[in-house]
């Protein structure tokens, strides 16, 4: 079995020693970028909000959950 004939990962160099960039298609990085952007807003609203004036969930425990991350972040909360 030749080791040519699987296709190589690594980025070939370049004349004079420089590395080619991987090339990634935005259709493949975007419904990731757009995933991780909803989970980090949807952090920081439990992080800021939750367990204030605007929130969805009954009780103290999420606010309990966060509450050292809102002074670290510089959320006020009392």
């Amino acid at each position: 079995m030749s080791d040519s004939a699987a296709p190589s990962t690594v980025p070939a160099p370049l004349a004079g020693g420089a590395i080619r960039p991987l090339k990634l298609p935005l259709r493949e990085i975007a419904p990731w970028a757009v995933l991780m952007g909803a989970l980090m807003l949807l952090g920081i609203y439990f992080v800021g909000s939750e367990a204030g004036a605007f929130s969805m969930v009954g009780g103290t425990w999420i606010h309990e959950f966060v509450h050292d991350g809102r002074h670290l972040l510089g959320f006020p909360c009392h």
